[in-house]
């Protein structure tokens, strides 16, 4: 059986209940690529993945769905086979995009259980955590993983408890009230960034795959 390992540590009935459940991954690289995997592996039946970027020579050394034979293709499309090469059963939406204020109706327009926020982009993280607070839904909104060493400190909190993290530093100052920020469930790092000689920011194989892992395991969670 596909789950039977997975239906000794959470149930049969719990597992199959997993099949009816929609996550929306927004980005799907090195954080996101690997929620997708292990959201995948976990039994969760029907997925709404959206990127607009094309797999590249520069994600080989932290992205999961990075390799020789997915160069230049477009990321939904390698994630959309990748899946269905696990879970037959699975259904899988994708959107070839760039998230804005403009579309995101069009992508949240079914019913979804969780959404997961891995990209980069300032603009579009506020965009989707207002959408998310403003129609009650389920989320987590990934901070920065880049320029760091230590996956163990990693943690999923709030956004008005983060420190050392620049990207949340930056939502921080454009979501100002409090109130909200201690409803914005997030993934970051306390580790400090390194200081580095380069304007473009270092990466590994092991920070973003555990902040992606941990987000998953957290999704479970909620949804059992």
């Amino acid at each position: 059986m596909l789950f039977e390992r997975l239906e000794l540590l959470l149930g049969k009935d719990t597992v199959n209940n997993l099949k009816s459940k929609t996550v929306l991954i927004i980005g799907l690289g090195g954080v996101g690529g690997y929620v997708v995997e292990a959201l995948t592996r976990s039994g969760i039946g029907n997925f709404i993945l959206v990127d607009y970027d094309k797999v590249d020579i520069t994600n080989f050394n932290r992205q999961i769905i990075a390799t020789i034979d997915n160069l230049s293709k477009n990321k939904v499309d390698c994630f959309y086979e990748r899946i269905k090469k696990i879970n037959k059963e699975c259904n899988v939406r994708t959107y070839n995009l760039k998230l804005n204020d403009n579309n995101i109706n069009d992508i949240f327009k079914e019913k979804i259980d969780f959404v997961v926020d891995a990209i980069d982009d300032v603009n579009a993280k506020i965009s989707i955590i207002n959408y998310c607070l403003n129609h009650n839904m389920s989320f987590i909104s990934s901070m920065g993983t880049g320029n760091r060493l230590d996956p163990s400190k990693l943690t999923i909190t709030t956004l008005d408890k983060t420190y050392n993290d620049p990207l949340a530093k930056v939502i921080r100052k454009k979501i100002t009230n409090k109130k909200i920020m201690s409803k914005i469930l997030v993934c970051t790092s306390l580790e400090l960034p390194l200081k580095t000689n380069s304007k473009t920011i270092g990466s590994n194989a092991f920070v973003p795959s555990s902040a992606g892992l941990l987000i998953a395991s957290y999704i479970i969670k909620r949804l059992t």
